[in-house]
């Protein structure tokens, strides 16, 4: 027995290629939809976990930056202290100056040599005198370069002869002469942890 589809079955075929069409198109449309909003999640979850970063880099920063400045505002005050300190010890050997370094002088002057004056302007000292010879100006130098402990860098200015009459109105032959010597700067002692500063002895 023959039998003879009389319905339009390629109307049917086309409808269904057009239905299976459309629900490709609604999946792709779908599948597309949701790799867009998972896009979307990961980029909105990247740029939330930047802007964490970015804000506790930031709180970080801030804070070394007051760490900062607490240091500067501390090595200001450090310095501060010591210009004062450096002042008291400036003060205390500018009021012991004049005993240390007539004491020094009276110390290393030869025998022989009788000092007349005595000028001190800041740091140097002018020294005039007489002396019976001029080696003896010599060792009054070679003392003051050598041995003294308060004065450095003797440098003779000017040396002459003089004639001085004595009491029994007898002249001797003299010799005038005057000197500049600076005044040495007083070692300061390092400050406890800085370097080259002694440590402690253990008993």
């Amino acid at each position: 027995m023959i039998l003879i589809n009389l319905l339009p079955y390629r109307e049917e075929r086309r409808k269904r290629r057009r239905a299976a069409f459309f629900v490709s198109l609604g999946v792709a449309a779908a599948i597309g939809a949701g790799i867009v909003v998972a896009i979307y999640l990961l980029l909105t979850f990247l740029t939330t976990e930047q802007q964490r970063r970015n804000q506790y880099i930031s709180s970080e920063i801030s804070r070394l930056e007051s760490q900062i400045k607490d240091i500067a505002n501390l090595k200001s005050e450090i310095e501060a202290l010591k210009a004062r300190q450096r002042a008291v010890e400036d003060l205390q050997t500018d009021r012991n100056t004049p005993v240390l370094l007539l004491n020094d002088l009276a110390r290393l002057t030869p025998e022989g040599v009788f000092l007349t004056s005595i000028r001190q302007s800041d740091k140097i000292v002018t020294v005039g005198g007489m002396a019976q010879t001029m080696e003896r100006v010599s060792e009054l130098l070679r003392n003051l370069s050598r041995n003294s402990e308060w004065l450095e860098r003797p440098e003779l200015i000017e040396s002459k002869v003089a004639a001085v009459t004595t009491n029994s109105r007898d002249q001797k032959r003299l010799f005038e002469f005057s000197l500049r010597v600076s005044i040495k700067a007083p070692a300061r002692e390092p400050a406890p942890g800085a370097p080259g500063a002694a440590s402690p002895k253990k008993s």
